[in-house]
């Protein structure tokens, strides 16, 4: 019988524990599962809101107005 099969805890992260298991011996392995390695749910759509400088409550202009107004000019 193999007990490490049945020992459901993650060998880089230590998952299902409440608190990450990070050792500072490597870079590369920081590197591995740091920010941006996976689906960065929310923070993608900071990163876009910033290009945009955080902008709220407002509505683009139409791309028809704005080729009317340069044709114009």
């Amino acid at each position: 019988m193999l007990v490490g099969c049945r020992e459901q805890t993650c060998a880089s992260c230590g998952y299902p524990a409440a608190k990450k298991c990070v050792y500072q011996w490597s870079i590369k392995a920081i590197r591995r599962s740091t920010t941006g390695t996976g689906r960065m749910r929310h923070l993608k759509k900071i990163q876009h809101r910033f290009k945009n400088g955080f902008r709220e409550g407002t509505v683009a202009v139409s791309q028809k107005k704005r080729t009317q107004s340069a044709a114009s000019n």
